[in-house]
């Protein structure tokens, strides 16, 4: 089935509404017309696009591939796993499902509560009759966890008489092309067309993005570079600003920056003399096109696993540039409220320098925007949406953050959002690194806003301050019962920062003041916890 444009592009339609209506006209043709001129409801076969998504990813492709099946002539609609239980999909019995994994193989957040559903035995009921793929998304990176909550949701929907009508696709961080393919056959093969369904590849229809966007970067330029740690400290982190003049772009406080990086030259130089390749060979690039071979491993490729290793015997040019990665584009939480800063965005970035086995190392992204890209340059940027890390709605509610390290940046923009809007809102912010002296990021901000009662509650960890290591949850648990009244009070809950230790640990923290400070069961602050996340009160930007 392949979709012909009858409404040509410079019909007055915007792109989304092109692409429905021809897919609609299409439906039209094939079946006949509906009285009154519209596909009756009833002809059109549901289809359901769950997504799990932690950085809103898996989310909005749901959400894209949702209107895209739209016209096709589905009744399609996107839904998050956290508001879904074994019982809608059986009601639902077509299901399209897109999840990523975070952290070391676990489930994204709005996935949890789904995944414990179906998993556990004896209490999910069959989904015989139920038809579904699945689309994991991951990173290569992470090696034998890589995309393993799609693995594991593929699998149990499988244990559980769920109908695979295409096998599920794995994809690593560039998941455009994929996703298309898997999406057009999961099409095909729900349209009924069995003769084809394992093989065809339906041509889509595109949804052009307009303005700037990842495949489109904004040149942005580089307008701050301000160290924000204070002599004696062993970090060395950044304030960073963009420019946005000219772009017409703008962004939600909880959206990630993304930036297009390079590598750094004496990265790339060294690891082409231990090849003893010639600098100047011309190479092929990724998407197309060639270029010299230092040129592409600065601005191209993925050089980071390469480097202070020892080279491969031997290795053709061709084979080395085969086995690279695209170098690929970071997101960084955006770290300001555009109502605070007309026509700027900015970042707080750690600069990441080691050392192992007397090899030093750099943090390819940090340290391109810490030290290599000068003021008044300019380097591609484009916003991505966190629909999941959002403030409230109602200005009246309270809100507790919790973001030690540069994981203050989402909340120095909620903070500066809060300003501006003027809620009344009471606000507490849990904030720690290593030294205060050194190490309190945005200080003078901060501090003002609790001397004129914006900031209503501030509690700091200075972990190397005194001989007892002191972090965040431990003044959660300080502070249980007004956190507890805080919650009962109708306060979303906040998480930015490391996703390995400090994000599980007040995430315990967490339960454990429900527990104690409101007198609940470990299954009963469980289920407490995830109600929160059912109403969007607790959400995470962890990494």
């Amino acid at each position: 089935m392949k979709i012909v444009p009858l409404i040509p592009e410079n019909a007055p339609f915007s792109v989304e509404q092109r692409a429905w209506l021809n897919g609609f006209l299409a439906g039209v043709l094939n079946r006949g017309a509906a009285p009154n001129g519209a596909a009756s409801a009833e002809s059109k076969r549901p289809l359901l696009i769950a997504f799990g998504s932690q950085s809103g990813n898996a989310e909005s492709l749901a959400k894209r591939l949702a209107r895209e099946a739209s016209g096709r002539g589905f009744a399609a609609r996107a839904a998050g796993l956290d508001s879904l239980q074994p019982a809608d999909l059986i009601k639902e019995k077509n299901i399209l499902l897109i999840t990523s994994t975070w952290g070391e193989g676990d489930m994204p957040d709005n996935a949890i509560s789904f995944w414990d559903s179906i998993n556990q035995n004896g209490s999910s009921p069959k989904l015989d009759g139920v038809q579904y793929s699945v689309l994991a998304l991951g990173d290569k990176n992470y090696g034998d966890t890589f995309c393993l909550a799609g693995k594991k949701i593929d699998a149990r929907l499988e244990e559980l008489g769920a109908k695979r009508i295409v096998e599920r696709v794995d994809c690593d961080v560039e998941f455009d092309a994929q996703a298309k393919t898997w999406s057009a056959n999961a099409f095909t093969a729900l349209s009924g067309d069995s003769a084809t369904a394992s093989t065809a590849v339906v041509t889509a229809v595109e949804e052009e993005e307009a303005g700037y966007s990842k495949k489109k970067p904004f040149p942005a330029k580089l307008i701050a570079n301000v160290p924000l740690n204070s002599r004696g400290s062993s970090k060395d982190t950044r304030h960073i600003g963009f420019s946005l003049t000219g772009s017409d772009l703008t962004y939600e406080v909880g959206d990630a920056l993304g930036v297009f990086v390079q590598n750094c030259p004496e990265v790339v130089d060294a690891v082409i003399a231990a090849h003893a390749f010639d600098p100047q060979a011309s190479v092929a690039l990724p998407d197309g096109g060639s270029a010299p071979l230092r040129d592409a491993l600065i601005k191209h490729y993925e050089v980071r696993n390469l480097y202070g290793k020892g080279p491969e015997a031997n290795v053709t040019l061709t084979a080395f540039v085969e086995n690279l990665r695209k170098l690929q584009p970071r997101l960084y939480s955006i770290a300001s409220s555009i109502k605070k800063h007309e026509n700027e965005v900015h970042l707080c970035i750690a600069a990441v320098r080691y050392s192992t086995d007397g090899v030093a190392h750099k943090g390819v992204a940090s340290t391109f925007l810490a030290d290599r890209l000068q003021l008044e340059d300019t380097t591609g940027i484009y916003f991505h949406a966190a629909n999941h890390f959002r403030l409230p709605a109602d200005l009246t509610r309270p809100v507790i953050m919790v973001g030690p390290g540069t994981g203050i940046a989402p909340f120095r923009a909620f903070l500066e959002e809060r300003e501006a809007t003027q809620a009344s809102g009471k606000n507490w912010l849990f904030f720690g690194d290593q030294k205060r002296v050194s190490d309190f990021l945005y200080h003078d901000q901060i501090i003002e806003w609790v001397q004129r009662g914006h900031l209503t509650r501030l509690d700091t960890a200075f972990s190397r301050d005194q001989e007892e290591k002191i972090y965040v949850q431990t003044r959660m648990l300080q502070a249980a019962s007004e956190l507890w009244q805080w919650l009962e009070e109708g306060a979303h809950f906040y998480v930015c920062g490391d996703a390995k230790r400090m994000a599980k640990d007040v995430d315990d923290a967490l339960h454990s003041i429900i527990q104690t400070a409101g007198g609940k069961s470990a299954d009963e602050a469980a289920a407490y916890v995830t109600q929160m996340k059912k109403e969007k009160r607790y959400a995470r930007d962890v990494y």
